[in-house]
C-alpha cells in the first residue's frame, strides 16, 4: 500500500510532475489523502487534467471522487486482470451476490439489491470469513481498514466512516465537526455510507448488519448526513 499509485496506473496518470506523481501511493487513494485538487470543476473526472496539484499527500482529508474511481485501475494493474473479472473470482461468485459494476459518467457505480449488500457486510461483521471460508486473509489490512487511518477524519478508515470518534470531516466540505458521526448509534459502528443514504451498518458489538436502501430521506448528498442519527433514534427503539 505504501508503493506509488503509479506502479499500477502507470506514469503520466494525472498533470503533476514526475516527482509529485511519485509521492501519491495507494495508501492515499484509500484514505483519501491524495492532495490532488479537490475544487475542480468535476470531482469525478479522471482524466490527467482534472488530476492538478493542491497540498502535499498526507496533509488533508477531503472525499474526492476522481481518485476513489482510480483505484479499480490500481486492482486491475496489481493483479492483471480486469476489476470486473477479479472482483467477481474473488468476492462476488464466493458470498453470493448479485449485482453489477455499471459505468456512470467517469465512474462506476455498483448496482445491487439489499440481501447481497447485506451479505458483504456479513462479510466484514465476520472480519474477511464467509461460512468458514477466509475470504480476506490480512487481519492486519482489515483492523487498518476499519480504524482511524490518518490524523485528518478520525471518523474515516480506508473507504469505511468510523463512529464513536471525538470529530469528523464530511464529503463536499473542508471543516472538521466535534462530535461523533452517529451519536444515536453505537460506538464501534463501522459504516459504508453510499450516495442519497444508502446505507451499509456493521456492528460488531451487537452482532448485527443493517442495510437501508431507497430514496434519499431529503438531502441529497455524498455521504452522511443526518437521517443517519435520525434512524438510528428509531433502531434503538426496536435493538435496546
Amino acid at each position: 500500500m505504501n508503493e506509488p499509485s503509479n506502479t499500477y496506473l502507470g506514469n503520466g496518470w494525472t498533470s503533476l510532475t514526475t516527482e509529485q506523481e511519485d509521492n501519491i501511493t495507494i495508501w492515499n487513494h484509500l484514505t483519501m489523502t491524495t492532495g490532488l485538487d479537490y475544487t475542480v470543476p468535476n470531482n469525478n473526472c479522471t482524466d490527467p487534467e482534472c488530476l492538478i496539484y493542491k497540498d502535499e499527500p498526507n496533509s488533508f482529508w477531503y472525499y474526492h471522487n476522481a481518485t476513489y474511481t482510480t483505484l479499480h485501475n490500481i486492482v486491475s494493474g496489481a493483479v492483471g486482470t480486469d476489476f470486473d473479472s477479479y472482483f467477481i473470482a474473488k468476492l462476488k461468485s464466493k458470498i453470493g451476490m448479485q449485482g453489477a459494476w455499471i459505468p456512470f459518467g467517469y465512474f462506476k457505480l455498483y448496482y445491487s439489491n439489499a440481501r447481497s449488500m447485506a451479505r458483504f457486510g456479513l462479510l466484514n461483521l465476520n472480519k474477511g470469513v464467509w461460512n468458514g471460508t477466509t475470504i480476506l486473509d490480512d487481519s492486519d489490512y482489515f483492523n487498518a481498514m476499519t480504524n482511524t487511518s490518518q490524523n485528518h477524519n478520525k471518523a474515516y478508515g480506508y473507504l469505511w466512516w468510523l463512529n464513536g470518534k471525538d470529530s469528523f470531516r464530511g464529503p463536499g466540505l473542508t471543516q472538521e465537526f466535534q462530535g461523533k458521526l452517529i451519536p444515536n448509534a453505537p460506538d464501534d459502528l463501522i459504516a459504508g455510507l453510499g450516495k442519497n443514504d444508502q446505507k451499509m451498518y456493521v456492528i460488531p458489538s451487537r452482532n448485527l448488519v443493517i442495510i437501508r436502501m431507497g430514496d434519499d430521506a431529503g438531502e441529497a448528498l455524498l455521504g452522511p448526513s443526518s437521517f443517519d442519527n435520525d434512524l438510528w433514534a428509531e433502531i434503538n427503539k426496536l435493538i435496546n
